[in-house]
């Protein structure tokens, strides 16, 4: 009789816990990563630049009013820094960009960032921390975007082309902003590299920035490209692209190092 009276009481305390809903996701227009080099290859004066061009982009009135116009009036927007890994200070986490204030603040915290650079250039690290971070969102975007920039092959890790391949599967699309103010004499068609190697998904395009005047303009319109999501834009691809590129270049050119992903370069 006792337990029988236990089990009732525990059943009335049951019922009378309520478990809170889960919180519906934010709706917003686009999320979007914004995946930066600062591989030892930038210098100092393109590292600056590049900082700079992303700052102004997202201040720029043009920005603010490529936000406000989608159908949400809201974006999410993620930023991190990469070289032949992903540091875990190196990252400015999911904010909701729905005013000049918000994209301000944003800016700031950018702003506020130190120099710095650290040695590789793994491009499939950071598409492959670039579609994860869509896994931790309170969000429910219309459209996934990573916006890749850098200016060298990737030489490290994984196959670029197979970490591009897992983010398009997840329906992310990759877009990507080449840098050839200082190309690689052994490398010098980044741009195509970028088009065939490490972009993809709908909508995708490249935008090679060929001279260091054409930061700020370059990436304000890419980030305008990407917010808007118009679908008539004009796909901004490299000349030649009718010439296959070796996605492997990069790693082959890094012989001299140990990558267990690649070990056959190594001999």
């Amino acid at each position: 009789m006792l337990d029988a009276l236990r089990l009732l009481v525990c059943l009335a305390c049951g019922q009378a816990i309520q478990v809170a809903a889960p919180q519906a996701a934010l709706p917003v227009d686009v999320e979007l990563v914004l995946a930066v080099d600062i591989s030892l290859s930038m210098d100092e004066k393109e590292f600056a630049l590049q900082r700079a061009g992303y700052v102004e982009a997202l201040r720029h009135p043009d920005f603010v009013q490529a936000v406000r116009s989608g159908n949400k009036g809201r974006i999410a927007l993620a930023y991190f820094e990469w070289a032949g890994t992903v540091r875990d200070d190196a990252v400015i986490g999911w904010h909701v960009i729905d005013s000049a204030e918000s994209a301000n603040a944003f800016a700031n915290q950018l702003a506020a960032r130190p120099f710095r650079s650290f040695r590789g250039t793994s491009i499939s690290t950071a598409l492959a921390f670039g579609a994860g971070l869509f896994d931790k969102t309170d969000f429910q975007g219309e459209r996934s975007v990573i916006d890749i920039s850098g200016d060298g092959p990737n030489n490290i890790g994984p196959p670029v082309t197979a970490m591009r391949d897992a983010a398009i599967a997840k329906g992310i699309t990759v877009n990507g902003l080449p840098i050839l103010i200082n190309p690689s004499p052994t490398f010098k068609h980044l741009d195509q590299y970028y088009a065939q190697c490490v972009t993809g998904g709908p909508g995708s395009f490249v935008l090679p920035i060929h001279a260091a005047a054409e930061f700020s303009t370059a990436i304000r319109r890419k980030l305008i490209l990407e917010v808007s999501g118009v679908q008539d834009k004009p796909v901004i691809t490299p000349i030649g692209m009718e010439t296959p590129v070796d996605c492997l270049l990069g790693e082959r050119d890094r012989r001299f190092l140990s990558d267990p992903y690649f070990p056959e370069l190594d001999r």
